[in-house]
């Protein structure tokens, strides 16, 4: 989870998705838009042809502190995307406070503050959003009858009166429930379990998976996703990836989604523990780095989709599944797109799991460290095929000038490099894409009016090294800026990563370093594939083609725009969606590492996204940016 980094309803669900209840397709009422994800609005009041009108319409600041917590080095991550019911939005912060705003003025309503365990050691200091649910059973105007459940980064499980603020007294303890209580194998330290996405609400049960830390230990925290009564707070199930006792994780730190009218919740898990030493939990290690679909109703396994096999290069599947519905040959198919950090895009049948264009198993490299049994084979898909790079030789070493396309070429040469699915080495191997991804947390935006999925993905490379035991205190002791080296106790192996950067610090793989692409569904093809944003400080001819590094997602809407931020420069962009051609760019006081959403009120479309910065790169902020046409 380092360097990384939804609702549904009860009674009335089956109306969510269709806007009776949150205003009729002019609410954003869920993180990803709707219950399945798509990231997509009926609203097309800003279209393609006066999208270059968009002005700022209103600021909002969380007013909390752009620094670390107290002896930590994390910046806090402002990576929200709001939701908005009735005219009114919710959003939560990294230090653990959730706010309700007028969504036409951004005048504060009512704000919670859960008071967060300010002395944790946060791997990823970041929340990313909050749950709305409304009681069916409850009276009109009863106390808590419509809630948010919040999940504070100190992993607690939180209801909200909707329209105060205040705990739901009813819910838990007093409104509260300790996620860590229950676990199996619960953590060595305050931050090593944690909650840094919104839960999901599901046939009256509020569904929570967890962010656990990479590469502590062997035996990390157990990654159980757990459904709590939405009314009393009660366990209802507990599915768990993994059941081996060497390892743990397998978690759900991404978003989950859901399909109401078949009762399933489909869960994208990461790598075992640790992520880049698999000896102690030898075979394919099934659910880790999945898609999994679980009964609503009861936790129980239906189907599930491993993107990687015992996986040794943190390739967890990190974004939300996407539900869509594929159009072939005349056929409506009930679909669900999932992105990895490898780049490999699978579309799966949303009934079965079975992939929608053929997988291959393909035999890759086999381990050179003792101890280590890599799978021998991983699948790749046949469509839509990788339309990112996954190999580096040295002769194709970039660099902005001599001195860094040399060093890049001598790094690259020194490392085992056997192309994509290298294991991790002693000496050093070269993966691309690295642990950023790929694909990333940001996910994917389907656009139902062209039949295309929008994909933002990353093209860096990494570099990843294990450490034998003895060796690691001198290591750390040795360690510099941009390398993390941790000790994955319990494992015969520390290890070292850092991104493939030259001297000038920037990468060794060709630009460009982010794009955007467009994937026909229907044929799997890539339709566009355009640069994402540009790296700060180079010259503006120069970044208007390399792209940028970028967290965040994508969102798309019936004005026929996708509005994306993600990248380092900052700005909220606005690209047209059958072509990829960039129509607006909307200055905000700093970059964005979270997804848009847009929303009508009073006649009125609104574009809201959160600048937050990026660690170390961009200046750290805490605003909410909200654009509409004048």
């Amino acid at each position: 989870m380092r360097y990384q980094l939804i609702l549904a309803l009860g009674f009335v669900a089956q109306f969510l998705s269709r806007g009776e209840e949150t205003g009729g397709g002019k609410d954003w009422p869920v993180y990803g838009g709707d219950p399945g994800g798509s990231k997509y609005s009926t609203l097309k009041q800003i279209n393609r042809g006066n999208v270059t009108k968009l002005k700022p319409a209103w600021t909002f600041s969380t007013d909390e502190p752009l620094t670390p917590l107290p002896g930590k080095h994390k910046d806090p991550a402002f990576e929200a995307t709001p939701i908005v019911i009735r005219g009114t939005m919710y959003l939560s912060t990294p230090y653990g406070k959730a706010f309700a705003l007028d969504a036409a003025t951004g005048q504060q309503k009512w704000m919670y503050d859960s008071k967060i365990d300010q002395k944790g050691d946060y791997g990823d200091f970041a929340n990313r959003g909050v749950t709305y649910w409304a009681d069916g059973k409850a009276g009109a105007g009863a106390t808590c009858r419509e809630r948010i459940f919040f999940a504070p980064i100190d992993a607690r499980l939180i209801a909200l009166d909707a329209a105060t603020g205040k705990p739901c007294s009813d819910f838990g303890n007093k409104g509260i429930i300790d996620l860590v209580d229950g676990l199996h194998r619960k953590p060595e330290y305050k931050g090593e379990y944690e909650e840094t996405s919104p839960p999901v609400v599901i046939d009256d049960l509020v569904v929570a998976g967890s962010a656990i830390a990479d590469n502590h230990r062997a035996q990390s925290p157990t990654g159980e996703v757990r459904a709590f009564d939405a009314r009393t707070g009660a366990l209802r199930w507990t599915w768990q990836a993994l059941t081996l006792e060497s390892t743990g994780a397998a978690n759900a730190w991404s978003i989950l989604s859901v399909d109401l009218e078949r009762h399933l919740v489909f869960v994208p898990t990461g790598s075992a523990s640790p992520d880049y030493f698999g000896g102690l939990r030898r075979g394919d290690n099934r659910d880790a780095n999945s898609v999994v679909a679980l009964n609503s109703k009861t936790g129980e396994r239906v189907w599930g989709f491993q993107t990687v096999h015992h996986d040794l290069w943190d390739y967890d599947v990190a974004s939300q599944p996407v539900l869509f519905t594929m159009r072939r040959r005349g056929v409506d198919i009930p679909a669900v797109a999932a992105g990895s950090k490898t780049g490999h895009f699978f579309l799966l049948d949303r009934q079965t799991g079975q992939p929608l264009f053929d997988v291959e198993e393909r035999r890759v490299p086999a381990s050179d460290v003792p101890g280590e049994e890599a799978w021998l084979t991983q699948p790749v898909p046949l469509a839509p095929r990788p339309w990112i790079p996954q190999t580096l030789k040295a002769e194709d070493a970039w660099g902005i000038n001599d001195e860094d396309r040399n060093w890049c070429k001598e790094k690259i040469a020194s490392l085992r490099n056997d192309g994509m699915f290298t294991p991790p080495s002693l000496k050093g191997t070269l993966v691309l894409p690295g642990n950023v991804g790929g694909m990333h947390w940001g996910g994917a935006a389907w656009d139902p009016d062209h039949g295309l999925l929008i994909v933002p993905t990353n093209n860096l490379a990494a570099v990843i090294r294990l450490i034998p035991r003895d060796k690691f205190a001198e290591e750390r002791k040795a360690s510099r800026i941009g390398l993390e080296v941790t000790a994955q106790s319990g494992a015969p192996y520390a290890m070292s990563r850092a991104l493939l950067r030259a001297p000038s610090g920037l990468p060794c793989t060709a630009p460009p370093w982010g794009t955007l692409a467009a994937i026909d569904a229907a044929t799997g093809a890539v339709k566009w594939q355009v640069p994402l944003g540009g790296m700060p400080r180079m010259p503006e001819e120069m970044a208007a083609k390399t792209g940028s590094i970028n967290l965040g997602g994508p969102i798309v809407t019936a004005g026929g725009l996708v509005f994306i931020g993600a990248s380092l420069d900052a700005n909220l962009k606005a690209f047209e969606a059958e072509t990829g051609a960039e129509l607006w760019r909307g200055p905000l006081p700093t970059s964005v590492r979270a997804t848009p959403m847009t929303y009508e009120v009073n006649g009125r479309q609104f574009v809201a996204v959160a600048a937050g910065g990026h660690s170390d790169v961009t200046k750290i902020d805490n605003k909410l940016i909200v654009f509409a046409l004048p």
